[in-house]
């Protein structure tokens, strides 16, 4: 593998490392839809100077000498993001999404306050509010539900934020196929005054290629992951919209202090940089095809889903991800399926649904979704035919069920994995997993 020639010199153990995870996802399908492939220019700027260099504070305001280049990187990144969202106000510092929801929270609220998010086995993210969370422990978590259906259930929200008025709400899903309802929220949340955040972290893509509305001229402060459907590395970006500075000129100062000093120290400069390049790349005219192949894509993996008999949630998607109910395998059956597609190199998640008859850890679903296999090339055709392999290999694993009983668990489990890795169907599939990925190579300027 070309560029690691020193790494392999001095670690080669963790080289070796390195080179077998690109050779996994070459010969697989990484079907987990907060998952996805940088560019190399990307990857470059992550592995670039830049990491060396210690910036506490802002442009033109650091607490350390030599920043010049930094200042200009990251003044970049600032202003890209601004124009690619449409936003007045944006902070690229936050090391990740949950560091930035954390800072959204203590910009705008004192402890207690109350908070509503989507609840966590409903579709929600552990930072709206769980109690899984320190946002649920630190905050009054009020949560929402999705209907037996899978849609958010807005009657249910709007009942209970005139009962509990909220001071802040979050529109941002982890598991919802649909559409975020971005202008019903606003109106609720602008029922009894609450802050509306947006957490756009597994959309943003979608949004800034014209795929998905964007929640701009609807929330007070937007957040975003940067290395889901944006293509970019792993760090994230606050936002504040002339909505938000509407409603407290003081807001996006306020968010600024919190990420620094407040809860983060030194920016990782180097992340910074490739968030600016992906910025950059999202805004291409070819981007806005890829967000929208993403999108044809998801829904020709549905349609094939449904073919073969599988039970899609919402009966569908909007976006990139798909939800599929499990539970005519059985509850808990998620835990079987992933692990049956993992010997396959078909790799999605278990993930609970709406109702979850089970457990969070064994729950009784699959997520799975379509940004990187697009990022590979591939579109509908190749759709069809993930869709039909994911279907076999849950056909090989028919008839196994998930023990309530722990005790009994830990032995099913152990008994499950053995006959897992002597399925020779399940060989089977898998080369056919890997003679499709062959048509699409992944990153082959990396050959030696």
């Amino acid at each position: 593998m070309k560029r690691i020639e020193e790494l392999r010199a001095t670690d080669p153990v963790i080289a070796s490392l390195v080179e077998q995870e690109l050779e996994r996802k070459r010969a697989g399908l990484e079907l987990i839809p907060s998952e996805n492939f940088t560019s190399l220019a990307v990857m470059q700027a992550v592995g670039s100077i830049l990491t060396d260099k210690y910036s506490e504070g802002y442009p033109k305001r650091r607490y350390y000498g030599g920043n010049q280049v930094i200042d200009e990187v990251e003044t970049i990144a600032v202003e890209r993001a601004k124009q690619l969202f449409g936003v007045p106000y944006a902070n690229v510092q936050p090391y990740s999404g949950s560091p930035a929801n954390l800072e959204v929270y203590f910009s705008l609220l004192e402890p207690g306050d109350t908070v509503m998010g989507l609840n966590l086995s409903d579709g929600g993210h552990l930072t709206h509010g769980s109690t899984g969370s320190v946002t649920g422990r630190v905050f009054n978590s009020v949560p929402y539900h999705t209907t037996p259906d899978g849609y958010v259930d807005l009657k249910e929200l709007e009942r209970n934020v005139a009962e509990q008025c909220p001071k802040l709400m979050w529109v941002g899903y982890t598991a919802y196929p649909r559409r975020f309802p971005f202008a019903e929220m606003a109106r609720i949340a602008d029922s009894c005054g609450a802050y509306l955040a947006a957490d756009i972290s597994h959309i943003a893509g979608l949004v800034a290629g014209g795929a998905h509305e964007s929640p701009v001229g609807y929330a007070h402060v937007v957040t975003t992951t940067t290395h889901k459907t944006l293509r970019g590395p792993r760090g994230a970006i606050i936002m504040v919209t002339e909505k938000g500075l509407e409603k407290d000129p003081d807001l996006a100062k306020k968010v600024e202090k919190t990420v620094f000093p407040g809860m983060q120290g030194g920016p990782h400069n180097h992340t910074t940089a490739a968030i600016a390049v992906a910025l950059l790349e999202a805004a291409k005219p070819e981007f806005a095809e890829y967000a929208a192949q993403v999108v044809r894509n998801a829904k020709a993996l549905g349609e094939a889903l449904e073919a073969d008999g599988l039970n899609l949630v919402t009966g569908g998607t909007d976006t990139h991800l798909l939800l599929v109910d499990l539970t005519a395998y059985g509850p808990g059956f998620g835990l079987f399926a992933q692990e049956a597609l993992d010997e396959a190199n078909i790799t999605l998640n278990k993930n609970t649904i709406p109702g979850e008859p089970f457990s969070p850890f064994y729950p009784s679903g699959m997520r799975l979704g379509t940004p990187a296999v697009t990022s590979r090339g591939m579109r509908e055709p190749e759709m069809q035919a993930i869709g039909h392999l994911i279907a076999q290999v849950l056909d090989e694993v028919r008839g196994y069920v998930m023990p309530r009983d722990r005790a009994e668990r830990t032995e099913y489990l152990k008994r499950f994995r053995s006959e897992l890795a002597g399925n020779a169907r399940l060989r089977e599939l898998h080369k056919q997993v890997e003679q499709l990925s062959e048509q699409f190579p992944l990153y082959p300027e990396l050959n030696d």
